[in-house]
């Protein structure tokens, strides 16, 4: 009787879904539409920093290829870190800044792990913010 109980204990928790630690934000994401990921990695202090590793090939203009994508302010893309200065709190990421490479411009920003293991990344100017969900993907699925 026991080993059938803690069989179906096993089987239990392997069926029930793990909710992800809003805390952890490493990995790579998919940003909105999905034309570019982004690699967040620790900074070296704990912190949270994203670099962009991947571009969408079928987003560009005939003849131009990705390492010659260059920002609103002539830096490249490709390897450009859009995300760092984060502090640890006790629910998200927050302090930290986003960069918009097609404004050129930074903003306020937190991250958040969500419940189904999406990226939640606010993009805020004074108490405004605009949010996006960012989508988990393998390094091998186009980047």
């Amino acid at each position: 009787m026991k080993i059938i109980a803690l069989a179906a204990a096993t089987l239990l928790a392997a069926a029930t879904p793990a909710f992800a630690d809003p805390l952890n934000v490493f990995g790579t994401f998919a940003v909105r539409g999905g034309t570019s990921h982004v690699e967040i990695k620790d900074c070296g202090d704990g912190s949270p920093c994203g670099t962009i590793v991947w571009i969408d090939p079928a987003t560009l203009e005939p003849g131009q290829t990705v390492d010659a994508l260059a920002d609103a302010k002539g830096a490249k893309i490709m390897g450009l870190q859009l995300l760092n200065g984060f502090a640890r709190k006790a629910a998200d990421w927050r302090g930290g800044t986003i960069y918009d490479p097609e404004a050129g411009k930074t903003y306020a920003s937190r991250l958040k792990r969500l419940a189904n293991g999406h990226l939640e990344v606010k993009g805020c100017i004074g108490p405004i913010c605009q949010t996006q969900v960012w989508t988990p993907v393998k390094r091998d699925q186009g980047g």
